[in-house]
């Protein structure tokens, strides 16, 4: 079964707000918005949900510093015990000062290289991916809002886009791969 999808083109960043406040006020469904930049307030102007990503953010950090404690305590205290400056290697609760600096630089790795990590597989960007982008000029100085024409009256849809400013729209019928 086909599914129907209309691209809209618009040429300014206002005017696409625009569109998306009354495409989502005419009730129909956004599928993708395409933008050269990131365009302030569009989120929340499409609608989306907020991102959980600064508690992943948290809980990486939280086991960098698991991990730099676990370390610290094994290497310095249990395998290899050394008296460094004058400091004893007794317990860790008594070395734990100068430990401070590498619990904060694991706890900051471990934080950021798993973000990285993250954001890549939540983005689907894996090595030598094929680009999914519809129009190419989108990477210049255009944008492109998908719609979904699902049920919907097409040529309907296409007039009311060109009154909310698209300079271009086309109708594009995708496959599904089920």
């Amino acid at each position: 079964m086909a599914s129907k999808v209309i691209h809209a083109i618009y040429n300014d960043d206002d005017i696409l707000m625009n569109a998306v406040k009354a495409v989502r006020n005419e009730h129909y469904h956004i599928e993708e918005v395409y933008t050269p930049f990131p365009v302030h307030g569009l989120d929340k102007a499409m609608g989306l949900a907020g991102t959980r990503i600064a508690i992943t953010s948290f809980m990486y950090g939280l086991v960098g510093l698991s991990v730099a404690i676990i370390m610290m305590n094994f290497i310095m205290i249990q395998d290899w015990p050394q008296n460094i400056g004058g400091k004893p290697s007794f317990s860790y609760i008594e070395n734990m000062p100068a430990f401070v600096p590498i619990m904060f630089e694991m706890t900051v790795f471990f934080a950021a290289h798993l973000m990285v990590i993250t954001f890549y597989m939540r983005s689907k960007l894996w090595p030598f991916k094929k680009a999914e982008n519809p129009d190419p000029r989108t990477t210049d100085d255009h944008f492109l809002m998908a719609i979904d024409a699902g049920s919907h009256d097409v040529e309907k849809i296409s007039k009311f886009l060109k009154e909310t400013g698209a300079i271009e729209i086309s109708l594009i019928e995708n496959e599904d791969d089920h």
